[in-house]
């Protein structure tokens, strides 16, 4: 039997941390508000029912929320961590559309690792405010020379930064940004965020 040797290519990812006054509790109603919830299997019901591509991304639409994406996941990290003494509201939500995924999917269907994106929603230590953290979708999926899904991926990022910017519309600072190692920088910076260099 042949052994399977993997392959190991080292790239780097930017993370954005915004911090808001709002409460924990109002941005995660803000994001219910604006986001479709698809955690009842709507995407496998719409792959089953849907004969066509117009089918398909219809009901997609119908689904997602008016920021145009849905929810697929949430796991209330907070809920579990109280067993080990830890007193704070943390939620990592996984979501997206397969209609975006599909704008980066069709240049390389490797980008399909990081969409659905993800982020976390933490409550301050202080019990004041809360703090979202998410990994520029960009930042993940293009790690070779590809233009068309780096176009597509930068899109996506403007999308999310236009939901967490909405949510979080009290924001009072956007904290420093976690770096990792072997860190390129093809990307141009997005006026209101700021990265680690």
């Amino acid at each position: 039997m042949t052994k399977a040797m993997p392959s190991v290519q080292s790239f780097g990812g930017r993370r954005v941390r915004y911090e808001t006054a709002r409460s924990f509790k109002d941005v995660l109603v803000a994001l219910r508000a604006a986001m479709g919830d698809a955690t009842q299997g709507q995407l496998g019901t719409a792959v089953r029912e849907c004969a066509t591509r117009e089918l398909f991304e219809q009901r997609m639409q119908e689904v997602a929320g008016d920021s145009g994406f849905m929810l697929f996941f949430e796991m209330d990290h907070g809920a579990w961590l109280k067993t080990f003494g830890v007193r704070r509201k943390i939620v990592r939500w996984v979501f997206g559309n397969p209609i975006i995924a599909y704008t980066m999917l069709r240049h390389d269907v490797a980008a399909g690792l990081f969409a659905p994106i993800e982020f976390v929603l933490i409550e301050n230590e202080s019990g004041h405010g809360s703090t979202l953290t998410y990994d520029l979708p960009s930042s993940l999926m293009v790690i070779d020379d590809n233009p068309p899904l780096l176009e597509a991926a930068k899109a996506l990022d403007r999308k999310l930064v236009e939901l967490v910017e909405r949510v979080m519309s009290a924001i009072t600072r956007e904290l420093p940004v976690c770096r990792r190692p072997n860190m390129r920088d093809p990307w141009k910076t997005p006026s209101k965020l700021h990265f680690a260099r």
